[in-house]
């Protein structure tokens, strides 16, 4: 039975990151090693593994950003933003045999009660999964310009910018 655990920011643990992402995204959204292991290391609170047998099936990378400014693809933070104002769902991957159990929405549901210490949650959608994040509240950022509009034209041309306004915002 798989489980979603945090992530242990060891090379072993990133690597299996980095085998599970090749796997299951366009070799267009590969990202390196040093990307997933700054991001666990910066915010782990936000990121996690489905975990059977022993063997990382799936992850979920998330994090506070400002609004609007989601990192581009393969790139490094640097940091978190200690006026970050929206949390960013970066990626969620899992293993295809592992999918349709429930373990997306398992893993959705914590995210987002972390996620609920900001006003606003963001994600950039892409394989036509919006209507996927529609069930839990995302829908479509209208007239997108400028900075954003370039960094979700490198997702592809099917790629969203999605938002949603979280529930127990406390700030």
């Amino acid at each position: 039975m798989a489980i979603w655990k945090p992530i242990n920011p060891t090379t072993s643990d990133v690597d299996e990151l980095v085998r599970v992402g090749q796997t299951v995204h366009d070799p267009s959204l590969d990202e390196g090693a040093d990307v997933f292991l700054e991001r666990v290391q910066l915010f782990p609170q936000g990121c996690m593994v489905l975990v059977e047998d022993g063997h990382i099936v799936g992850y979920a990378i998330s994090h506070p950003i400002l609004r609007d400014c989601p990192p581009a693809l393969n790139t490094k933070l640097g940091a978190v933003p200690t006026n970050a104002d929206e949390y960013y769902i970066h990626d969620i991957a899992i293993l295809p045999e592992f999918r349709g159990k429930g373990h997306a929405a398992e893993c959705i549901d914590k995210i987002l009660r972390v996620a609920d210490q900001y006003p606003t949650t963001s994600l950039i959608s892409v394989y036509g999964t919006a209507s996927f994040w529609g069930r839990y509240g995302f829908a479509p950022v209208p007239l997108l310009e400028g900075h954003l509009a370039k960094k979700l034209a490198s997702y592809g041309e099917d790629a969203q910018y999605l938002r949603r306004q979280n529930k127990e915002c406390s700030r």
